[in-house]
């Protein structure tokens, strides 16, 4: 079914949206969600949080691009797991060196929370990532929004493991002097 006619089902409040939604994107959420848990039973659990957070935000929101939607809510709650877990001791895997990869780019939360919104951020790590060569652009996208691993990335790209982590160390150095031009870092 078209997105479109699915965010109709949503709008008129039809359940079948839900069913519509899962036909379409299960996949695509379980890649996003396993990524970032690695846990069966957990991915299942995010996921399934996913499409009841999609039925509760249409409306008010009327999204134009439905898959970017869905991929931003099913990542968002996948990571709220993950912290939940790590605080547990559990988890880890490829989120923890992501993030760990990027806090030298971003800085700690505190000094980070104090200086700037997150959505501020958000916007200035966009035009930072549309000044990017394509090929960069997607790889920075694979590790950091997706946590793909550096094997998965250099398969997918077909680099060397080390030509992908070059690419990745180039693209957070340059991320990070635009952080401190645009005035976002000091």
């Amino acid at each position: 079914m078209e997105d479109e006619k699915i965010v109709q089902l949503y709008l008129e409040r039809n359940e079948q949206a839900i069913t519509e939604t899962r036909n379409k994107y299960d996949r695509y959420c379980f890649s996003i969600s396993r990524a970032i848990l690695n846990n069966q039973q957990d991915c299942e659990e995010a996921v399934s949080d996913t499409y009841l957070s999609t039925w509760n935000a249409i409306p008010p929101h009327h999204p134009v691009n439905l898959a970017t939607f869905i991929g931003k809510i099913c990542r968002r709650l996948s990571l709220n797991k993950w912290r939940m877990l790590s605080a547990e001791k559990r988890g880890g895997g490829e989120v923890t060196l992501s993030l760990d990869e990027l806090e030298g780019c971003i800085g700690d939360d505190k000094s980070f929370s104090e200086s700037l919104k997150e959505k501020q951020l958000a916007e200035t790590i966009d035009e930072f990532l549309s000044t990017l060569k394509e090929n960069e652009r997607k790889v920075f996208v694979c590790r950091y929004w997706y946590f793909d691993s550096i094997i998965d990335i250099a398969k997918r790209f077909r680099y060397t493991q080390s030509k992908t982590k070059m690419m990745l160390k180039r693209t957070r150095d340059r991320l990070k002097e635009y952080l401190i031009k645009e005035g976002v870092l000091s």
